[in-house]
């Protein structure tokens, strides 16, 4: 009878395996595009930032602030729409999304002075509100707690990818299209914009809502992925459930999103301003070598974040898996100040976007931990739209102090010091006990439905 038991419970392993590998194939290589064009378009800006600010004469404030008010847009935009998608549906919102904020980004390349700069990357911003909490919540519809960080780090590959890729590209069109004698950086914001309309229209024939509206999943499959999910969900002491209002404003989410911000002011803080960081020891490289420089922190971090994600699945372990990334990049962040070498500058900013990025898949396991449905909706948007009033924070506080000092190591020591109030904040939190609690009772549950069957 043992043996019996034993061999179902490795037949039900294979095909709970089987079943999540089948979803991955089929879902994420997509969104992973998906998320590849929407970083391309929000972070190009960086690779133009010598040719754009020479032509329309932007000092680096004035271009911290085009770099940052983009997540303004985001910030006020966020909630709303998600909420949106939550009651229209995954498939109509994230197709709008695209299509929406491709025209914008297209439209940047007609930009005349700075002010038009501000007003078109606002409303990118407001355009692309929703698309990174929508997926998050998109992928707990199809995926397991157990299964997240891994998920989700495996999503947020579409980030590096953006640099890794989008540096020498963009860098090729800066060095070679100049057709019709219109600037080279022009033409790199309108070619870029292209894919994201294009890829939004492919997106309300793709994207799948929900298990049950899948008919590339076998009836078992739906029935089983279904139960999973409805026994997490019921597993969830969701406080937030009955109130949007109680979800946006509780006061976990807040000290999330200060985690979060952290992170936020990291990446985009040294991200938007590496290129020129590189730029300012390279002297003499054409942009696409300068381009294919850039990559290297993000090659790196893109294996780091997959196999850290793995870890904290592996581990069902979350706090420490978000701790440690964050002290790596606080030490990273001061040691700027004391060098010089680019050959230390360079993994400098390999330890940054590594830490930085590889906590992205256990972080976003959190809120589902204590968030559902239409709270979760609200919380995960919440929490994304203000850590990334960090986008705007960071730029701009770079490029102020590099204004004012003629060095961009100030607004580096700014980013550590948040970054040390978020490592304190989260070693505070505890949901360790917790989820390991409700993945047991879970387990037990499925196990007595197993052998009953």
């Amino acid at each position: 009878m043992k043996i019996q038991t034993s061999n179902r419970q490795v037949h039900n392993n294979e095909f709970e395996k089987k079943t999540v590998k089948k979803i991955q194939y089929r879902i994420l290589p997509f969104i992973i595009i998906l998320y590849f064009i929407a970083m391309l378009d929000r972070t190009n800006l960086s690779y133009v930032a010598s040719h754009m600010t020479k032509d329309l004469g932007i000092n680096s404030t004035q271009y911290g602030i085009v770099a940052g008010i983009f997540f303004i847009g985001y910030f006020l935009f966020e909630v709303p729409s998600n909420l949106l998608m939550n009651k229209v549906g995954a498939r109509v919102w994230i197709s709008r999304i695209l299509i929406t904020w491709g025209i914008v980004a297209g439209g940047t390349s007609l930009v005349q002075d700075v002010m038009h700069l501000y007003v078109l990357r606002f409303a990118l911003g407001i355009m692309e509100a929703g698309f990174f909490p929508g997926i998050i919540l998109y992928l707990t519809f199809w995926f397991r707690k157990e299964d997240r960080a891994k998920v989700i780090s495996l999503f947020m590959l579409g980030l590096p990818l953006a640099y890794i890729f989008g540096a020498p590209i963009s860098g090729l069109i800066l060095d070679h299209i100049h057709w019709a004698g219109i600037s080279s950086w022009r033409w790199m914001f309108f070619l870029e914009g292209i894919p994201a309309v294009l890829l939004g229209l492919c997106t309300y024939f793709f994207l799948v809502e929900k298990p049950e509206n899948a008919d590339w999943l076998t009836d078992k499959e739906k029935t089983w992925l279904q139960n999973e999910l409805e026994n997490e969900k019921h597993s969830v002491n969701n406080k937030y459930s009955n109130s949007t209002a109680k979800a946006i404003f509780g006061p976990m989410i807040w000290l999330l999103a200060i985690v979060y911000f952290s992170k936020t002011l990291a990446i985009y803080g040294v991200g938007f301003f590496a290129p020129q960081i590189i730029d300012s020891f390279t002297k003499g490289l054409s942009s696409t070598a300068v381009g294919l420089i850039t990559a290297i922190p993000y090659i790196f971090a893109s294996v780091v974040m997959i196999l850290w994600g793995r870890h904290s699945d592996k581990t069902n372990e979350r706090r420490w898996h978000i701790a440690i990334p964050i002290a790596i990049c606080t030490l990273a962040l001061i040691a700027f100040g004391f060098t010089d070498n680019p050959i230390v500058i360079i993994f400098l900013l390999c330890l940054i976007n590594g830490a930085t990025f590889s906590l992205y898949g256990p972080f976003w396991t959190l809120p589902t931990l204590f968030l559902t449905g239409t709270s979760a909706a609200a919380g995960i948007a919440a929490i994304n739209a203000i850590a990334n009033l960090g986008g705007f924070v960071g730029p701009y506080a770079i490029g102020a102090i590099n204004d004012a000092t003629g060095s961009v190591y100030g607004g580096l020591m700014v980013i550590a010091g948040v970054c040390i109030i978020a490592l304190i904040i989260i070693l505070s939190l505890r949901f360790d006990k917790k989820e390991a609690n409700n993945d047991k009772r879970i387990s037990l549950e499925n196990s007595h439905k197993s052998q009953s069957s």
